[in-house]
């Protein structure tokens, strides 16, 4: 029976990757992509320059110089594998291409961390099945598993810090069982931490969950600090210098100075892009964020069996905490603390996030494990239960929601008007569908191919190949006076006015289950 399950887990994990790359080779191209790969050419460029020269001023200029670009170590190979695959499937510009095609490197990458996930439920449950279901309800979460299809920053952030969480925790019960640490864990946490921190430079807070663990472990076990050092001192060292030459290397804006760290870690937490997020029908900046804003995003976005597991916490308390194995309560702890107090810092700080809980997506995992941990505790027929009908109900979510699903809110915003009180398609996926419509009408009207399109940044990437050469932003068509020309309104441009006296020819959009209202993504005009 065990070799069956064992089967249909690999089986399902070998087709979840292969169906997931797919879609993420064939969905839109987001509006932050094109500034990713503007900044991975203005290191690359740095790099090339500073080891000919010993210089890269354009990059020291260079406004956004502290945007980590770790991940694009990654995505490259990827690039390169299928960019002509991205090209004929998606009847796409070469740039165009280029971009979609590091989708695949992201779902890679989220893929890989559901293992790591499951491996980590396993160290704190000793449950295979749990561990198993666990893992299915995290991959499959609308919110993430869209996000995967696409999300250059944040999908590989979270992946690589449940990553190196696995790894910290290994080490922690290596001290717990008073063994010699082994140079291939701290070898390994070393260079996971540094690649977490390139991607992203607020990889530095991990260091608090570390903290928190190695605090946790001493208050359950006394430890002689004198004998741990002594026994590991060489050990510690070693990965301690190892860890800040990756970091050194893996940023190249610290080779002209390694103090750039810290201000880059000043600079990004208080970005200048003051962005304003729809949050309850409220338009909250970046940079003023009230602390209600992340608790009103938890509630809307965590599905409805993480916020019953979270509330449930009372009631199995004192089962968690007399569990027998004191490995499975150091390791609940740390995953329990972790969120609150990193949530409690940015608060304090007002560090700048935006696009919903995007900027803290890293959380939502360790509130998985901790949640499904507790109603597993508290009643495991009502977990098994409970997780039967999410996974039902995640499977059809996804369905509706193709290829939207990062946008997905949990069933209490349902009885909210989702269009007025939160931000819609935000990242703009709905440009490869509207152009394609612009296609299909320019075919049935008697139009030169010079016709202007107005749209978001991406307005040519899925149509240069069909010979459109004038291309514009909407915000353009207020002083448009040739017509005719097409226009479109997604992204944030969906709460701008209606272009004037123009033909409303196509409304892209999508319907959640159990939902009745369509939610509109975008819409195609044609002003004549």
């Amino acid at each position: 029976m065990t070799d069956k399950k064992d089967h249909f887990f690999k089986f399902f994990l070998i087709s979840y990757l292969f169906i997931g790359i797919y879609l993420s080779l064939t969905t839109g191209i987001s509006h932050d992509e094109y500034h990713e790969q503007l900044n991975w050419e203005k290191n690359a460029e740095g790099i090339i320059s500073f080891l000919s020269t010993g210089k890269y001023p354009n990059l020291i200029n260079y406004m956004d110089k502290y945007h980590g670009i770790g991940f694009h170590y990654i995505s490259i190979p990827f690039q390169k594998l299928f960019n002509g695959l991205v090209y004929n499937l998606n009847d796409i510009s070469q740039y165009g291409s280029l971009l979609v095609a590091k989708h695949s490197a992201i779902f890679f990458v989220f893929t890989i961390s559901g293992y790591f996930y499951f491996l980590i439920n396993f160290k704190i449950s000793q449950d295979l099945l749990f561990s198993k279901i666990s893992t299915l309800i995290y991959l499959l979460y609308p919110y993430l598993f869209g996000h995967a299809q696409f999300n250059l920053k944040d999908i590989p952030f979270l992946s690589f810090w449940i990553i190196c969480s696995y790894f910290f925790i290994n080490i922690i019960e290596d001290l717990y069982l008073d063994k010699k640490i082994k140079f291939k864990s701290l070898f390994f946490l070393s260079f996971l931490t540094a690649f977490l921190i390139s991607i992203r430079i607020s990889g530095l807070i991990i260091f608090i969950q570390y903290f928190i663990g190695l605090i946790t472990l001493f208050n359950f076990k006394k430890f002689n600090l004198k004998n741990i050092i002594s026994k590991n001192v060489s050990n510690i060292f070693i990965s301690i210098f190892l860890f800040l030459i990756f970091v050194y290397i893996l940023n190249p804006i610290t080779w002209h100075n390694p103090f750039e760290i810290i201000n880059s870690l000043e600079w990004m937490s208080k970005y200048y892009h003051n962005t304003c997020t729809l949050t309850l029908g409220e338009c909250m900046k970046a940079l003023n964020l009230p602390s209600s804003y992340y608790f009103i995003w938890l509630f809307f976005k965590l599905p409805l069996i993480i916020i019953l597991g979270i509330f449930l916490f009372p009631l199995c308390e004192n089962k968690i905490f007399s569990n027998r194995n004191i490995l499975t309560r150091i390791y609940y702890l740390i995953f329990l603390i972790t969120p609150l107090i990193i949530i409690l810092i940015f608060i304090l700080k007002s560090v700048a996030i935006y696009d919903e809980i995007r900027h803290v997506m890293f959380l939502v995992p360790l509130f998985f494990i901790t949640s499904l941990f507790n109603i597993y505790i508290f009643n495991k027929k009502l977990f098994y239960s409970l997780s039967l009908l999410t996974l039902i109900f995640f499977i059809l979510e996804n369905i509706a929601l193709k290829p939207y699903q990062y946008t997905w809110l949990n069933s209490f915003a349902k009885f909210t008007n989702i269009e007025k009180n939160f931000e819609i398609d935000y990242w703009g996926i709905s440009n490869k569908k509207l152009q394609k419509e612009i296609i299909k009408d320019f075919n049935t009207r008697d139009l030169d191919k010079n016709i202007c399109i107005f749209g978001d940044a991406y307005t040519k990437e899925f149509l240069s190949n069909t010979n459109f050469s004038c291309f514009k932003i909407y915000s353009e068509t207020d002083a448009e006076t040739n017509r005719p020309f097409y226009a479109y309104k997604n992204v944030r441009n969906v709460k701008r006015s209606d272009p004037k006296d123009c033909e409303l020819i196509f409304n892209e959009g999508y319907k959640y289950t159990f939902y009745k209202k369509k939610i509109s993504t975008g819409t195609l005009w044609f002003c004549d």
